[in-house]
């Protein structure tokens, strides 16, 4: 039997946590990712019974998994001010606990900003918030995955060293996991359109962190050329990095059992292209090094 082509995107949530599920289905989507709440405010929400119960009847119906969540936008575990960390601190709680009523595989993070800190203050307080959320809730299955970041500001995960630096930090770096954002990672400098730098980059992966580790792919195209620092998507092929690379991503056999999520403006005609290249006979730019 032929694997399934783990293909999906961020669905909205509006008008209930299962029309997600459903808005999935309709773009053909075998994984999806979403926001447990309104991800732009802080106010929390608790999930009901028949939530919880619905999103998973739905979800096993629509044979629709992994099913990743994002934790919302104004969480900063590396915060130089105390409240917006503790803020953050409890905001991350509440999103697990969430994530464990409705049986999510992944949570996204985003590693978070050091305000001008410095790089090594800010992983020492996202350690911190990590080691005490593992002590204080103890074991939960969701699995938390850092996302990389374009190296916008302060932020912390433009490169793979400081994702390693967070994971090897932890008391339990077995339970961290990496989400790699394409766009993300060409305008942190990542050379990803050419073939030497695509796989220059999945050989760092595996050098720094491992490729066992990369559980998540978020797929978009960059408005802004590779080292510009700015985080700017754009449709598949439309942007700065070209159709090339994530034709690459699509047939690499190293990957297809992980979960890529697109994060571009019109999902339906993205998909579509990306299926296709999924489908496309393959040649000579096929990367199929055993992770062994």
């Amino acid at each position: 039997m032929e694997e399934r082509l783990l293909l999906g995107a961020h669905t909205s949530i509006k008008g209930g946590l299962e029309k997600s599920l459903l808005r999935g289905w309709r773009l053909g989507a075998s994984t999806i990712q979403i926001f447990t709440k309104n991800s732009n405010r802080w106010q929390e929400r608790d999930l009901c019974h028949s939530e919880s119960v619905n999103f998973k009847a739905i979800r096993h119906y629509l044979k629709i998994g992994p099913v990743i969540s994002h934790v919302g936008y104004l969480v900063n575990l590396a915060s130089k001010e105390e409240i917006i960390r503790e803020k953050s601190y409890h905001a991350l709680v509440n999103e697990v606990k969430r994530c464990e009523i409705l049986g999510i595989d992944y949570l996204v993070i985003h590693p978070g900003s050091h305000g001008g800190d410095g790089t090594y203050v800010g992983i020492q307080r996202i350690v911190r918030a990590l080691d005490r959320l593992y002590e204080e809730i103890g074991e939960f299955k969701v699995a938390i995955v850092l996302e990389t970041m374009a190296g916008q500001g302060t932020s912390i995960g433009s490169t793979f060293e400081e994702i390693a630096q967070i994971i090897e930090g932890v008391a339990r770096p077995l339970e961290l996991a990496l989400c790699l954002d394409i766009c993300h990672i060409f305008a942190a400098g990542y050379e990803v359109s050419t073939k030497n730098g695509y796989k220059e980059l999945f050989e760092k992966i595996d050098t720094v962190i491992g490729l066992h580790k990369l559980k998540v792919i978020h797929l978009s195209d960059s408005k802004k050329e590779c080292g510009s620092l700015v985080d700017r998507h754009e449709d598949i092929g439309k942007g700065m990095i070209g159709t090339t690379p994530f034709r690459w991503i699509m047939r690499d056999q190293r990957l297809k059992s992980i979960p890529k999520i697109i994060e571009t403006p019109h999902d339906k005609e993205n998909l579509s292209l990306l299926r296709t290249m999924a489908s496309e006979e393959r040649g000579d730019d096929k990367f199929e090094k055993s992770n062994n």
